[in-house]
């Protein structure tokens, strides 16, 4: 047994090479072959592994002119000694992917639907958790910004996901949403077919709503006429509050406080394209923790 009366002064003079050396002689059954896996000399070992045990004032090892074996005492170091240099080894590797991090700059492109994500919060948290990268954040429409992601632009998209992904870019899904139909307040909802004569307010061309708008009209072979535009949900939001026309938005970009509006369901309910991250297939180690961060939710 180890002797009970091991002072701490005593365990301070215990080394990790040490450790590493008494481990590596039991892992490969004998002095000559650890050594040959450490690719230190054979004496070192030895000599460590005997300071080891005078340390500690109790033999670890049973020698004999072929093989080594444990002593009883042994056998509790043996698994007090691996789980000090698996923590060891899990530091090195936490700290190893800090280092990568320290220096980069990341920019971040984010359409107006976030799907109730709080992403100043989660940035926030990311700045703390790694102060020497510097972020940047611009905001537009999903398909103006895929196209900066391609160019290089960005490194990240946060907005819908829509299937039609260009070549080389990659999405994650991080939240469901739905389409809802947005009308002044006090209005009664209903199909969407019914509102065709109305005016429509919607983002302007070039962003996935107006599209979903546009390819849902031609599904039901109705002309659904967009008389107003804004460049985001919110002044859609604004517009139609203003009695000037009817929208359809991620049902997200209306549970939030805003202009007074009535909210009505779709008929058949129909989904928003999900609110995810997209990347290209190469990021560097900033953007590459970034998106970690992001996915994992480290609001």
């Amino acid at each position: 047994m180890l002797r009970s009366d091991s002072s701490r002064s005593t365990l301070n003079r215990v080394e990790l090479r040490q450790l590493a050396y008494f481990e590596a002689v039991v892992r490969c059954g004998g002095f000559t072959r650890a050594a040959d896996d450490l690719h230190v000399a054979q004496p070192a070992i030895s000599a460590q592994v005997r300071r080891l045990e005078s340390e500690l004032g109790v033999a670890l090892l049973a020698r004999t002119t072929r093989r080594v074996a444990l002593t009883e005492a042994g056998e509790l170091f043996l698994v007090r000694a691996r789980r000090v240099l698996a923590e060891l080894a899990a530091a090195r590797d936490e700290a190893a992917q800090v280092a990568d991090v320290v220096r980069g700059s990341v920019a971040v492109g984010t359409t107006g639907v976030l799907g109730g994500y709080d992403l100043p919060a989660t940035l926030a948290g990311f700045a703390r958790r790694h102060p020497g990268v510097t972020l940047s954040l611009r905001t537009g429409l999903v398909d103006a910004l895929t196209d900066d992601l391609s160019a290089g632009a960005v490194d990240l998209v946060l907005g819908p996901v829509h299937p039609d992904l260009p070549s080389g870019i990659h999405a994650t899904a991080l939240a469901e949403d739905r389409l809802v139909l947005v009308t002044p307040s006090g209005r009664a909802g209903g199909d969407l077919a019914t509102f065709a004569d109305e005016p429509f307010v919607c983002l302007p061309v070039g962003s996935g709503l107006r599209a979903v708008l546009e390819g849902l009209a031609g599904r039901l072979g109705v002309d659904l006429p967009v008389r107003f535009e804004a460049s985001t949900p919110d002044g859609v939001r604004e517009l139609v509050a203003a009695g000037l026309g009817v929208a359809l938005l991620a049902a997200s970009a209306v549970e939030r406080p805003g202009a007074p509006v009535a909210v009505h369901d779709l008929v058949p309910r129909t989904a928003h394209p999900p609110f995810g991250v997209l990347r290209r297939t190469a990021l560097s180690p900033a953007a590459r923790a970034l998106h970690a961060w992001l996915v994992g939710g480290r609001a």
